[in-house]
């Protein structure tokens, strides 16, 4: 043998041992990592958490990739007649790699179509990294490395399963992974129900998503749908009759996409996500690791009741489109001095926003900066209208003042016996204010829906009824001084405890404090722990002024605490998730209401029917004018210089709480009339149950009762209401939680210790607290701050009582 060919097959033996032995080591993870027998058997990829309704309406996901698997069984087969046909004509006929398309890859150099099957291609999508590599080495290796991988997939699954497994991992476009969701958001169609022409457009992108994207670029998306189409012809999957029919027809479509400012109740999702987090952590695989929101697939079943939910977001929209022009109108807000004196706030706002810290990054200096921010350019801002925004021409620095001004509301329904969230709302838009005031870490002053709380001892511990005559009085505790700190809203007499509620009166409020413990701050400490028992998480410290409302709770914590009142004694806790499954169904954890007794029956009703006492003849006489039915029990609440707006109210079978105001506790409206919890929360309750409760679907019975316990034998007495002040109205005077005085609690110098507040924490509701501001300037003479009309009132409104001046309050 000569010499030359001896070389020849030298090299020969070498190089394809050299092959050999680069497949083995590719094989065997040397260049990168390869999947084990077991990835192969059960191949994952990111799947999006998914979250449902009560009614098993998907409310939105929790993604990285926004991908939902879908069996064979539910894809069309002209999506799986327009993929093969499109990208691998072979698909029936390989074992994973196509030689004939391999070889006219490398000889053309891909510009006559790829080499890559349809195998190796679900291969890259599950099993490679770095494959959109241009370093030609990488890309090679990957290459082999997919070449491998699809002949095991090959040898593991079925062409079906190949094929769903592809159609469940590739991309679409617009971040939406699998042809699931990609059908759900172009169509708004199940997989199974497209046509040819619409399979033809979702698979026309997995080619290239962005460019042959039919919503952004429509013009080569229908060259691309008809090419996949004519593609379809070609390999006999439809006649030619069916491409020329279908290749008429325009692009239609339906898109909708499931984003976080999208779907059903945003603001309850942005707080379940937070919870279902934590869920993540404590909760673990079978091989150890812990759950991933964003990856894992989840499917998270909930309570919230669409219908009930959206009538919750219209209330607060239909109420506040008008509230939010009548604050608008104040002087303060007009000529912008309701910000004197707090620059401060948008200062740090502005140093908060993206805009700044985007400038920062970029090396710009702080002059420079705030330079731009003062100047005018176009924008969107919020609006309320139906988009939500309006464009304008604004500076920045105005945008932010502008924001800061909107009111805010939070609004909760749950069933009072399952506690089962129905309808939660944060905010009023949550695209462009992200903060939720539901959830337990929003607290604000709950001004007077403390006091049928108070009432509740009172009757619970201490054997009164709400025929109880109690005294109209400043009262005085002692070392920590008088409550109400002024005689102002005292009336001096002596009424019953059920007039005292429906009134909203604090002196006499004062007076049942002092009942359950007339030494210093005993009475205090008694209501403090009788507030843990409602379960009020929030730290309380034990000052007398915390029965006028001024401790600061979550509207969360508010409705667990009076879900015990229509709950017959029982406090709930709001639920608003039902089961949690994995991806493929199984059960991870079922979540069941945790009830406890708090009072008896017998208390429970008592309050049920001072509060119906409130609705009917004191301070939310307004609720009728809006056309509801029913039983309905409830309580206005209003905080110092009408901060905080508050409505808590019940059925027998649905309870609701409503807070408004703005973030800024010093943006409030002038005027008691317009500010208090009866103008401006209540409205919006009514508004809500109006429509819920005439909707059939819901279930919501306006003749039933609340039950009257049998041991129950003495109503109430309504002889006082003959004395009630004939220019009430629609609603009557809210006394609020006082006056900033009346939070002044005297501590003397030789107080002890253990009776004031840690050093940590600030006294509450004294004079020094951060965060107290001075009403700002609102003379009687100025007509932007007398009185306005509101919806529905028939009835002349009751002279403003508006607070003191003196600073301390909030």
């Amino acid at each position: 043998m000569k010499k030359s060919i001896k070389i020849l097959w030298r090299v020969f033996w070498i190089g394809l041992a050299s092959v050999v032995v680069f497949l083995l080591l590719a094989n065997w993870g040397v260049f990168g990592k390869m999947p084990s027998i077991s990835d192969l058997e059960n191949p994952t990829a990111s799947l999006a958490s998914q979250v449902y309704a009560e009614d098993g309406t998907l409310m939105g996901k929790y993604y990285l990739e926004d991908r939902v698997n879908v069996d064979y069984k539910d894809i069309s087969k002209h999506i799986i007649n327009a993929l093969v046909a499109t990208e691998d004509e072979r698909f029936y006929g390989h074992n994973g790699i196509d030689p004939k398309a391999l070889t006219r890859a490398v000889v053309h150099l891909g510009t006559d179509g790829g080499g890559s099957t349809l195998t190796m291609q679900t291969a890259k999508n599950l099993f490679t990294e770095n494959w959109a590599t241009r370093n030609f080495l990488l890309r090679s290796i990957q290459k082999v490395k997919e070449c491998i991988i699809a002949v095991k997939l090959e040898r593991n699954f079925t062409k079906e399963e190949i094929v769903t497994l592809y159609l469940n991992t590739v991309e679409f476009g617009d971040n939406v992974f699998g042809i699931r969701n990609a059908a759900k958001t172009f169509f708004q169609k199940e997989p199974d129900r497209v046509n040819i022409e619409e399979a033809a457009i979702l698979i026309g992108m997995v080619n290239a998503p962005s460019l042959y994207n039919p919503r952004r670029n429509p013009r080569q998306a229908l060259e691309r749908r008809n090419l996949v189409i004519d593609r379809m012809a070609r390999n006999n999957y439809i006649t030619s009759a069916q491409a020329t029919d279908a290749k008429k027809n325009p692009i239609t479509l339906s898109y909708k996409k499931l984003d976080e400012t999208a779907g059903i109740a945003p603001y309850f999702r942005m707080v379940l996500g937070e919870e279902m987090k934590k869920w993540c952590k404590e909760h673990k695989k079978n091989d150890g690791s812990s759950y991933n929101l964003y990856r894992d697939g989840l499917k998270i079943y909930t309570t919230i009741n669409p219908i009930m939910q959206q009538y919750a977001e219209e209330a607060v929209a239909k109420h506040f489109s008008y509230m939010q022009k009548i604050l608008n109108s104040q002087s303060n807000i007009k000529n912008g001095s309701v910000w004197k004196g707090h620059e401060n706030v948008l200062e740090a706002a502005m140093k908060q926003s993206d805009r700044w810290k985007n400038a920062k990054k970029d090396g710009v200096g702080d002059d420079e900066i705030r330079k731009a921010f003062m100047e005018k350019v176009p924008m969107k801002v919020f609006a309320w209208n139906n988009d939500r925004s309006i464009d304008t021409i604004m500076s920045p620095y105005d945008s932010i003042r502008y924001h800061r001004q909107i009111l805010q509301a939070g609004f909760m329904a749950m069933d009072p016996l399952s506690g089962e969230v129905k309808a939660w709302v944060g905010g009023v838009n949550f695209k462009t204010f992200k903060y939720d005031h539901v959830n337990v870490n929003t607290k604000r002053q709950v001004g007077s829906t403390m006091k049928p709380l108070l009432y509740s001892l009172a009757i619970e511990d201490n054997g009164f009824t709400p025929n109880t005559m109690v005294e109209d009085q400043q009262q005085s505790f002692g070392q920590y001084g008088m409550v109400p700190a002024t005689t102002k809203t005292c009336s001096g007499e002596t009424m019953p405890m059920a007039k005292a509620l429906a009134l909203s009166k604090n002196c006499a409020t004062a007076y049942v404090m002092k009942q359950l413990g007339p030494q210093g701050n005993e009475s205090a400490k008694r209501f403090v722990n009788f507030l843990k028992e409602c379960s009020v998480q929030t730290q309380i410290e034990p000052y007398p002024s915390i029965a006028l409302g001024s401790s600061e709770i979550s509207l969360y914590e508010m409705m667990q605490a009076y879900s015990m009142f229509p709950g017959r004694g029982f406090n709930v806790k709001p639920m608003y998730i039902t089961r949690i499954e994995d991806k493929n169904g199984n059960v991870l954890q079922t979540i069941v209401p945790q009830r406890k007794e708090v009072i008896s029956d017998v208390t429970a009703y008592s309050i049920i029917s001072m509060m119906q006492g409130v609705m009917q003849f004191g301070t939310g006489r307004r609720m009728w004018s809006y056309g509801v039915n029913g039983e309905i029990a409830g309580k206005t609440g209003t905080t110092n210089d009408n901060s905080d707006a508050w409505f808590m109210g019940y059925t027998p079978q649905l309870i609701a709480g409503v807070w408004t105001g703005c973030d800024d506790r010093f943006v409030r409206f002038g005027s008691t009339d317009i500010g208090q919890g009866s103008s401006v929360a209540l409205p919006i309750w009514a508004y809500f149950y109006s429509k819920a409760s005439a909707d059939k679907k819901l279930g919501l019975d306006t003749k039933a009762t609340f039950v009257k316990p049998d041991v129950m034998t003495n109503d109430i007495i309504y002889d006082w209401i003959n004395s009630v002040p004939t220019n009430l109205g629609a609603e009557g005077e809210d006394m609020g939680n006082g006056t900033p005085s009346d939070y002044e609690d005297q501590i003397p110098a030789n107080a002890k210790p253990q009776d004031l507040a840690p050093e940590s924490q600030p006294l509450p509701n004294t004079p020094n607290t951060p965060g107290n501001n001075p009403k700002p300037n609102t003379p009687k003479n100025d007509p932007q701050h007398q009185p306005a009309a509101l919806p529905n009132d028939k009835q002349p409104q009751p002279k403003a009582v508006m607070p003191s001046k003196k600073p301390g309050g909030n």
